[in-house]
């Protein structure tokens, strides 16, 4: 039997979804820009002046973290080995919100803007700061790599 070739297209509830979600990023984007006023300092732009409770940064934070991988790779597995992966992903979102609420609370009260900043803090040391901050460059390369390459080997058609 020959394997026949399907055609994928978006249905026309797909390009609705789509155009709502990115509707819905941009207007967000643009709200908090008209009404936030303008940020004077590198505080005020990079920490919203410490303004935002604990619950935002930590949800976006695991936001920020999420990527084509998830979003195409735990679908996929899913359907091919079934339902015991989700109790994986149960798993992990625990562990990462739990991890976000800590150590975001943890920054929060001391005041410090990363987890390189803690180190240099708690080490008293600067090459910790630095070894900490450069291991974590080479981890986010190759996580990038394979966050860019996913999607496109997904989509290459």
């Amino acid at each position: 039997m020959a394997l026949e070739r399907t055609r994928n297209s978006f249905h026309w509830a797909d390009y609705v979804i789509l155009v709502l979600s990115l509707l819905i990023s941009c207007s967000v984007g643009i709200y908090f820009a008209l009404s936030g006023g303008k940020q004077k300092t590198t505080a005020e732009y990079l920490m919203g002046d410490r303004s935002m409770r604990l619950v935002p940064v930590s949800v976006s934070l695991v936001a920020s973290f999420l990527s084509a991988i998830l979003i195409l790779g735990h679908p996929a597995e899913i359907y091919l080995n079934g339902i015991g992966f989700h109790f994986h992903l149960i798993g992990a979102t625990i562990a990462y919100l739990t991890t976000a609420f800590l150590f975001v609370g943890l920054f929060y009260q001391l005041r410090i803007t990363s987890a390189f900043e803690y180190l240099e803090q708690r080490f008293q040391s600067k090459l910790v700061r630095c070894i900490g901050t450069l291991l974590n460059l080479v981890i986010m390369i190759m996580y990038a790599g394979s966050a860019i390459f996913a999607p496109c080997t997904a989509t290459e058609r």
